[in-house]
């Protein structure tokens, strides 16, 4: 992680540590970088979700990109990889996207995919970096080469609908399923791509208001979804998160299937069809039952560092077609250069439609090993250097002699909030649950011992 960017873009509470004015400067330095780059006017596209500091930063990115003479294509509230997917089939330089993803709505973030529809790597963003603290001399536009902007807003929407439901591979059966949009990104397009494919849908959460987006629905927050699937009868219940980017789905009876259940359903039932290439790549925090699952089918489990953007370099350096993470990322890379949750649940109602049975039986042998997964609220100013303290060195020896070979037990800094990640698993319930606690402890110890010197 950079001096601003994170482990997806650049994130932080609106108006605090996300301000116009370093939404103004990213413009610069992303019309900049590009210029530089393609030595003409770049064109760069821009899409948000709906929380209330959207526009405010959409209006400052855009006049900074704009400052440095690029040109805008305004996409309005849109999911996080119709960006991506616009950006490349629309022959663009870059898209940038205004969201905080899964977080409350007085956070935001920025992230920017190049005109490959890839995230920045680690060295452009670096380049950003330095572009957002000094500019060179020349790089403000003067004239005609400063740049304009232009509202794409409904073709962009209805070309990335066209797209999702291009990839139903087959005709549906009739199924109900209900959707939770999260108050987000997904509350439009939703409604228009999944009845087109035949299905009976209910819609929830689809009314965002600046300030309810994650808000006690969507992927983070399945429980009325869970229960009003069993109530109501439907087939599938499927929560996006707020730039509908990952999503999670429930069996009929309001049972979670998370993306690890995901990840190993689609994967065996592509390595059925013949689809299947690689192993499945996913992360150091998805539970071991993912792997347990899997052997039987002679598919093995490749683990990155946590975050889709290090699963995606996986599976691009490899060449497998499946990978993601236990929150819902799930990359489908025969169709999209980035995590999207509305294809994949185009893609899981297909399986459940193709196998011809319930949603809990698909998922019955699966296994979950007993994992705790916290986070300690730590200050953004020492959260990185936490990992690397002794107390936390002492406790992860004494966690690896207590699991005995039969658990593991990890402690990260959070990559978009101002926490630490604590995450413990193994075969034996309590254990597990005695390891995280202790290991909540260390952090807030090693923590509070960075901040005091």
């Amino acid at each position: 992680m950079g001096k601003y960017f994170g482990t997806d873009g650049v994130r932080g509470i609106a108006n605090t540590e996300l301000d116009s004015d370093k939404a103004y400067r990213m413009g610069r330095a992303l019309a900049c970088e590009l210029y530089t780059a393609l030595g003409r006017k770049p064109r760069v596209a821009i899409g948000r979700d709906t929380r209330i500091s959207g526009s405010m930063l959409e209006c400052a990115l855009a006049a900074g990109i704009c400052a440095c003479g690029g040109d805008v294509y305004l996409l309005g509230v849109m999911p996080t990889p119709s960006v991506a997917y616009l950006t490349k089939e629309g022959d663009l330089d870059a898209g940038a996207v205004i969201s905080a993803s899964h977080n409350p709505f007085e956070h935001n973030g920025i992230k920017v995919f190049g005109g490959d529809g890839y995230k920045f790597d680690d060295e452009r963003e670096e380049r950003m970096e330095a572009l957002m603290d000094s500019l060179p001399e020349g790089a403000m536009k003067t004239g005609a080469d400063v740049g304009q902007v232009y509202d794409k807003s409904a073709e962009g929407a209805e070309k990335y609908e066209s797209f999702i439901i291009s990839c139903a591979g087959e005709s549906l059966r009739p199924m109900k399923v209900m959707f939770d949009c999260a108050n987000g990104a997904s509350y439009k397009t939703a409604g228009k791509i999944f009845p087109a494919l035949g299905l009976d849908c209910v819609f929830m959460s689809c009314s965002p208001d600046g300030i309810n987006i994650n808000d006690m629905c969507g992927s983070t927050h399945m429980e009325e979804l869970c229960r009003r699937v069993k109530e109501e009868g439907c087939d599938l219940g499927v929560a996006f998160d707020g730039d509908a980017d990952r999503c999670l789905f429930c069996d009929e009876n309001g049972n979670v299937i998370d993306g690890d259940d995901t990840l190993a359903l689609l994967g065996t039932y592509m390595k059925k069809q013949g689809k299947l290439r690689g192993n499945v790549v996913a992360t150091i925090m998805s539970n071991m039952g993912l792997a347990s699952y899997l052997k039987p089918y002679g598919i093995e489990v490749t683990a990155t560092k946590v975050g889709d953007r290090h699963v995606l370099e996986e599976m691009r350096r490899s060449g497998s077609n499946i990978g993601g993470e236990q929150s819902g990322h799930v990359i489908l890379s025969d169709y999209a250069t980035t995590g999207d949750g509305q294809l994949t649940a185009l893609k899981f109602i297909e399986m459940l439609s193709s196998e011809d049975v319930k949603a809990s039986q698909l998922a019955s042998g699966i296994f979950h090993f007993p994992q705790v997964i916290k986070g300690v609220r730590v200050s953004n100013a020492v959260k990185k250097q936490v990992a690397g303290h002794r107390l936390i060195a002492e406790m992860e020896k004494k966690a690896s002699e207590a699991f005995k070979g039969e658990g593991r037990i990890n402690i990260r800094p959070s990559g978009t909030e101002a926490l630490v990640r604590v995450m413990a698993e193994g075969r034996d319930k309590a254990l597990v649950e005695r390891i995280a606690g202790e290991a909540c402890e260390a952090v807030e110890a090693a923590a509070k011992d960075l901040e005091g010197r």
